[in-house]
């Protein structure tokens, strides 16, 4: 028969059971050991008893079901599953570290760290998304963090696989999350929605910065409606040294209409990664809630614009993604530049919302000491990003999608693949010089990074002339 306790040092399945690590209201949490197995590892055993909601216990079944098809850094080692029959449980890596909720002792945190953490979870996001994998139950203490900085989601019992059979969303009718957390179309009931856990991170950003929650703590269901309508107090008005960038990204979080938030997970990671290249609006300088009447009108006769458009973004993730463009700028003005910009800008009519990365590496030698001026006594990186903005501008993109960012590095190719990996970019775009002696015998930059890059990478390349092709004459003699 199946035990919510079970007793140290009993074996189930092969593992055997240590201390009791954790007692919650819906799970146990045990050590456990196996013999073929090197890692600290949990067993998670769903109550069973009396008064339980049934909605646990359907939640444990999602879990069940999740964490098998879940991999990487960002979530916990999936090790193995026992029946409802026998003895229901999950056995997972145990992650050393703590979750953010000792966090909420001390609030609210200094901005830096805000951001730091902000992005961090971000990226453990965007990593989960696109396992197809919503969370729906993104706050303090369903986030850990590995002893090499990652950030580790856990517990997924109202989480929704887009591949798999929602059964908390089919067989409950009221919206299950943490009240303070929840997103405006997770209250209405949508949880197919990438942007749910945006709204939740954005929360959780305004809790961290401010030590207050935007929206409360509502028990009741009308009061969960009331973000539907009602803006939070800004960030700024309750703690002024807060940035207008950092203002500008928290609030996009909370927009009502999932469609006015960041389209993807990484590029919310992106904006945190760097705050001072994020575009600035209305919402950078605001400092009251919106007036009464603008809510009224919100919670009565909104917009057409305004309704919620909830169920899109499962489209986001190639509707949205990251594009580095690797420029060489002695290329400027050469065919290989037009030829590359000629790329990025059928990319950017065909994507209007993606990201366009530009980026320029600046090397920098392996031993001798650089000067960080130019012969007429600019400085190098300063430089480079006025010509990287130089050479987008013809590009016409969308305002807000371009950022641009100089490298300093001893290996180009490993500075452009360091900087893929860490930004979650979707494509590399880059061009590749024409025939050289020296390409010959040092190798090609392109080359590297199509072999080593962890995404799609376009090589631009430039025919050359007909005559260019052909072997030099042998003068008559």
């Amino acid at each position: 028969m199946a035990r919510t306790r079970l007793e140290s040092g009993s074996v189930i399945d092969g593992f055997t059971i240590g201390e009791l690590a954790h007692h919650g209201g819906m799970a146990r949490l045990y050590t456990v050991t196996r013999p073929d197995i090197d890692f600290p590892m949990l067993m998670k055993v769903p109550e069973m008893g009396g008064g339980i909601d049934p909605a646990l216990i359907v939640g444990f079944e999602m879990e069940q079901m999740i964490q098998p098809k879940l991999s990487g850094p960002h979530v916990a080692r999936f090790v193995a599953n026992g029946d409802f029959s026998t003895q229901p449980y999950i056995v997972f890596e145990r992650i050393a570290g703590p979750t953010l909720y000792p966090l909420l002792e001390d609030l609210p945190r200094p901005l830096d760290e805000v951001a730091s953490l902000g992005a961090r979870i971000a990226t453990a996001l965007s990593d989960l998304h696109r396992q197809n994998v919503v969370h729906l139950d993104v706050k303090p203490s369903n986030v850990m963090f590995r002893a090499t900085g990652e950030a580790v989601l856990i517990d997924y019992g109202l989480a929704h696989h887009l591949q798999l059979p929602d059964l908390v969303g089919e067989e409950f009718r009221l919206p299950y999350g943490t009240a303070p957390y929840m997103a405006p179309e997770q209250v209405l009931g949508e949880r197919s929605d990438f942007r749910s856990d945006l709204f939740a991170l954005g929360v959780l950003l305004y809790f961290l910065s401010t030590g207050a929650r935007p929206f409360g703590d509502p028990q009741r269901l009308k009061g969960l409606k009331r973000r539907l309508w009602r803006d939070p107090v800004p960030p700024r008005a309750c703690r002024p040294e807060i940035s207008r960038a950092l203002q500008e990204v928290i609030l996009r979080c909370l927009e009502v209409n999932p469609d006015r938030r960041h389209p993807t997970a990484a590029q919310l990671a992106t904006d945190l990664q760097d705050l001072s290249q994020v575009r600035l609006s209305a919402r950078a300088d605001k400092l009251r809630r919106d007036g009464w009447a603008a809510v009224m009108k919100r919670r009565f006769n909104p917009d057409p614009g305004e309704r919620l458009h909830p169920g899109t973004a499962t489209r986001a993730l190639a509707e949205a993604p990251i594009v580095m463009v690797a420029i060489d700028l002695s290329s400027e003005g050469t065919a290989l530049g037009d030829a590359l910009r000629l790329t990025v800008s059928r990319i950017v009519e065909k994507t209007p919302n993606a990201r366009i990365a530009c980026v320029n590496v600046l090397k920098i030698a392996r031993l001798a000491l650089d000067s960080d001026l130019d012969a007429a006594g600019n400085n190098k990186h300063v430089a480079r990003l006025v010509q990287l903005k130089h050479w987008a501008q013809p590009l016409k993109a969308p305002e807000g999608c371009l950022t641009y960012h100089v490298l300093e590095a001893v290996s180009p190719a490993n500075a452009i693949l360091e900087h893929a990996r860490d930004n979650f970019v979707d494509h590399i775009v880059m061009g590749a010089r024409a025939n050289s002696a020296l390409r010959s015998l040092l190798g090609s930059v392109s080359a590297e990074v199509a072999a080593h890059a962890p995404c799609t990478v376009t090589v631009v390349r430039v025919r050359a002339p007909p005559h260019a092709l052909l072997p030099p004459a042998i003068p008559d003699r």
